[in-house]
């Protein structure tokens, strides 16, 4: 998916991000999609403490920090009040984190989905509670060390399919996308704002503090995850329609495991075991594209 962009940013230099931080990166490709008339959100997460502490902002669009468990029903909230004055221009996009999405913030978004609210929904995705000391999420992944799955207590339960949650709800729009991957990244955003109801935008977003990495293997690490399979591009019209967006090179996964500290403990066994697990979703998905298994 290719999109044609300005070079205007929507982001100020100075944020205070990690360095590498996939979070940072996300939020810049998708307000360079949506532009500037866009008013955000925000249930408490990373971008909370990014994004500066009041009066100061990174970003260059309005923004409303809302309550870990808010983030659906505040979106929900600003579009009314938006539509009250005659405003159909301005996008509304809550931007939340896995925790907020996941967990702590599905009950208010899956209300506001349900009723078809008008607003973009944002997870960017660190797979773990990183703001907060690295706790695992319901999307901390089969396997990882997290501060609340320590040493030979790694995470034993498989991630939430957060997009397949959401096409349970027949969402109009649902679709991953990966820092790694800016255009199709960015033509996601783009088409998710010309559309109207509730739009599901799940990042992949790379943290090298919490997953043990370097930071300059931030985007290399994205995308590793497209091509093992573990994180597919895709994006499901309406509840029903599939569209595989980037057909991976299908390397094994412990090409992506072994770089990162959070999996050091997992052994050949363990690991293939895991790639099962790949494999089983990359087919299923396939078969939901309408696609043969390989």
């Amino acid at each position: 998916m290719h999109l044609e962009t300005s070079d205007q940013e929507y982001i100020h230099s100075g944020h205070v991000g990690c360095p590498g931080c996939g979070a940072a990166i996300a939020m810049r490709f998708v307000l360079k999609a949506l532009g500037g008339k866009t008013i955000m959100v925000m249930p408490a997460c990373c971008w909370s403490i990014i994004a500066g502490p009041y009066p100061q902002s990174t970003l260059k669009i309005p923004m409303l920090h809302a309550a870990f468990e808010t983030g659906g029903a505040v979106a929900s909230g600003v579009r009314a009040a938006l539509d009250v004055k005659g405003d159909s221009e301005t996008t509304v996009v809550a931007w939340a984190g896995d925790g907020g999405t996941f967990d702590i913030g599905f009950q208010a978004l899956s209300g506001a989905v349900e009723r078809n609210e008008d607003f973009l929904y944002v997870c960017y995705d660190n797979e773990a509670y990183m703001n907060t000391g690295v706790q695992r999420s319901s999307s901390t992944p089969y396997g990882a060390w997290t501060t609340t799955t320590p040493g030979r207590q790694w995470k034993r339960l498989r991630k939430k399919n957060i997009v397949e949650a959401l096409v349970a709800h027949r969402i109009h729009y649902a679709a991953t996308a990966n820092i790694a991957y800016p255009d199709d990244l960015m033509g996601k955003a783009a088409k998710a704002k010309t559309m109207t109801g509730s739009r599901f935008l799940h990042i992949f977003a790379t943290c090298p503090t919490g997953w043990r990495l370097p930071s300059e293997m931030s985007v290399k690490i994205a995308r590793m995850a497209v091509q093992t399979n573990i994180f597919p591009l895709y994006e499901v019209e309406d509840g029903v329609r599939y569209t595989i967006n980037f057909t991976p090179k299908g390397y094994l996964v412990n090409e992506y495991f072994r770089l990162q500290g959070r999996f050091k403990h997992l052994t050949d066994e363990d690991l293939a075991e895991i790639q099962e697990m790949v494999d089983e979703d990359w087919n299923l998905l396939l078969r939901k594209a309408g696609m043969a298994p390989a």
